[in-house]
Protein backbone atom coordinates (compact mmCIF):
# COMPACT_ATOMS: atom_id res chain seq x y z
CA UNK A 1 0.00 0.00 0.00
CA UNK A 2 1.34 3.40 -1.20
CA UNK A 3 2.03 6.20 1.60
CA UNK A 4 -0.75 8.95 1.66
CA UNK A 5 1.25 11.91 -0.04
CA UNK A 6 2.06 14.70 2.05
CA UNK A 7 1.56 18.51 -0.04
CA UNK A 8 2.97 21.80 0.85
CA UNK A 9 1.25 24.57 -0.62
CA UNK A 10 3.38 27.75 -0.53
CA UNK A 11 0.83 31.17 -1.27
CA UNK A 12 1.88 34.35 -1.52
CA UNK A 13 0.33 37.47 0.60
CA UNK A 14 0.84 39.58 -2.32
CA UNK A 15 -2.25 40.75 -4.56
CA UNK A 16 -4.65 38.29 -1.81
CA UNK A 17 -4.53 34.92 -3.71
CA UNK A 18 -7.77 33.49 -1.33
CA UNK A 19 -9.79 31.82 -3.70
CA UNK A 20 -7.17 30.17 -5.54
CA UNK A 21 -5.57 28.71 -1.96
CA UNK A 22 -9.40 28.04 -1.14
CA UNK A 23 -10.20 25.61 -4.30
CA UNK A 24 -6.37 24.11 -3.59
CA UNK A 25 -7.21 23.28 0.12
CA UNK A 26 -10.73 21.85 -1.33
CA UNK A 27 -9.52 19.44 -3.38
CA UNK A 28 -6.73 18.53 -1.56
CA UNK A 29 -9.35 17.94 1.38
CA UNK A 30 -11.33 16.00 -1.55
CA UNK A 31 -8.42 13.49 -2.11
CA UNK A 32 -7.65 13.40 1.68
CA UNK A 33 -4.58 14.42 1.02
CA UNK A 34 -2.57 15.33 4.22
CA UNK A 35 -1.41 19.15 3.58
CA UNK A 36 -0.21 22.37 5.39
CA UNK A 37 0.20 25.72 4.63
CA UNK A 38 2.92 28.40 4.29
CA UNK A 39 2.80 32.21 3.57
CA UNK A 40 5.67 34.15 1.96
CA UNK A 41 4.69 37.85 0.90
CA UNK A 42 5.59 37.54 -2.68
CA UNK A 43 5.59 34.96 -5.63
CA UNK A 44 8.98 36.07 -5.91
CA UNK A 45 9.79 34.16 -2.80
CA UNK A 46 7.77 30.77 -3.49
CA UNK A 47 11.11 29.33 -5.04
CA UNK A 48 13.04 29.78 -2.03
CA UNK A 49 9.86 28.78 0.37
CA UNK A 50 9.92 25.56 -1.32
CA UNK A 51 13.80 24.59 -1.36
CA UNK A 52 13.87 26.01 2.58
CA UNK A 53 11.17 22.56 2.88
CA UNK A 54 11.87 20.06 0.00
CA UNK A 55 12.83 17.20 1.92
CA UNK A 56 9.59 17.41 4.32
CA UNK A 57 7.04 17.12 1.97
CA UNK A 58 6.03 14.92 -1.14
CA UNK A 59 5.19 17.74 -3.42
CA UNK A 60 4.06 21.79 -3.50
CA UNK A 61 1.24 23.82 -4.56
CA UNK A 62 3.00 27.35 -5.57
CA UNK A 63 0.31 29.81 -5.43
CA UNK A 64 0.50 33.21 -6.54
CA UNK A 65 -1.02 36.27 -8.19
CA UNK A 66 1.35 38.77 -10.44
CA UNK A 67 -0.42 41.64 -12.32
CA UNK A 68 1.15 43.23 -15.37
CA UNK A 69 1.65 46.66 -14.68
CA UNK A 70 3.62 49.05 -16.65
CA UNK A 71 7.34 47.92 -16.72
CA UNK A 72 8.93 44.80 -17.14
CA UNK A 73 9.23 43.71 -14.07
CA UNK A 74 6.26 41.28 -14.86
CA UNK A 75 8.32 39.53 -17.50
CA UNK A 76 11.23 38.88 -15.88
CA UNK A 77 9.56 38.02 -12.47
CA UNK A 78 7.18 35.13 -13.66
CA UNK A 79 10.33 33.88 -15.98
CA UNK A 80 12.26 33.93 -12.82
CA UNK A 81 9.87 31.78 -10.72
CA UNK A 82 8.82 29.67 -13.27
CA UNK A 83 12.72 28.94 -13.66
CA UNK A 84 12.57 28.22 -10.07
CA UNK A 85 9.75 25.98 -9.85
CA UNK A 86 10.89 24.00 -12.43
CA UNK A 87 14.36 23.44 -11.49
CA UNK A 88 13.69 22.66 -8.18
CA UNK A 89 11.08 20.03 -9.17
CA UNK A 90 13.70 18.06 -12.01
CA UNK A 91 16.47 18.57 -9.25
CA UNK A 92 14.67 17.09 -6.24
CA UNK A 93 12.10 15.00 -8.69
CA UNK A 94 9.03 15.86 -7.05
CA UNK A 95 6.06 17.55 -8.09
CA UNK A 96 5.54 21.38 -8.07
CA UNK A 97 1.52 22.50 -9.34
CA UNK A 98 2.13 26.07 -10.77
CA UNK A 99 -0.91 27.92 -9.97
CA UNK A 100 0.68 31.35 -9.95
CA UNK A 101 -1.40 33.49 -12.33
CA UNK A 102 0.31 35.82 -14.91
CA UNK A 103 -2.64 37.89 -15.16
CA UNK A 104 -2.89 41.52 -17.45
CA UNK A 105 -6.03 42.53 -14.94
CA UNK A 106 -8.03 41.78 -11.74
CA UNK A 107 -11.10 40.56 -14.34
CA UNK A 108 -8.43 37.50 -15.09
CA UNK A 109 -7.69 37.14 -11.90
CA UNK A 110 -11.36 36.77 -10.86
CA UNK A 111 -12.48 34.36 -14.06
CA UNK A 112 -9.10 31.48 -12.82
CA UNK A 113 -9.93 31.22 -9.16
CA UNK A 114 -10.60 27.39 -10.34
CA UNK A 115 -6.55 27.18 -10.77
CA UNK A 116 -5.50 25.88 -7.42
CA UNK A 117 -7.66 22.82 -8.08
CA UNK A 118 -5.92 22.32 -11.34
CA UNK A 119 -2.64 22.54 -10.11
CA UNK A 120 -3.10 19.73 -6.85
CA UNK A 121 -5.17 17.90 -9.56
CA UNK A 122 -1.86 18.22 -11.84
CA UNK A 123 0.39 17.10 -9.00
CA UNK A 124 -1.47 14.05 -7.76
CA UNK A 125 -1.83 12.59 -11.52
CA UNK A 126 2.34 12.71 -10.98
CA UNK A 127 2.39 11.01 -7.52
CA UNK A 128 -0.49 8.81 -8.49
CA UNK A 129 -0.09 7.65 -12.46
CA UNK A 130 -2.87 5.53 -13.55
CA UNK A 131 -2.04 2.59 -15.94
CA UNK A 132 -3.45 3.10 -18.98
Amino acid sequence: MKKRPKILVVASRYNEPRELVKSAWQELDKNNVLHDSLYCDGAFEIPVTIARNIKKFDAFIAIGIIIKGETPNFNLISQAITNGIIDLSILHKKPIGNAILTCLNSTQVKKRSHKGKEAVDAVLSVLNPKDN
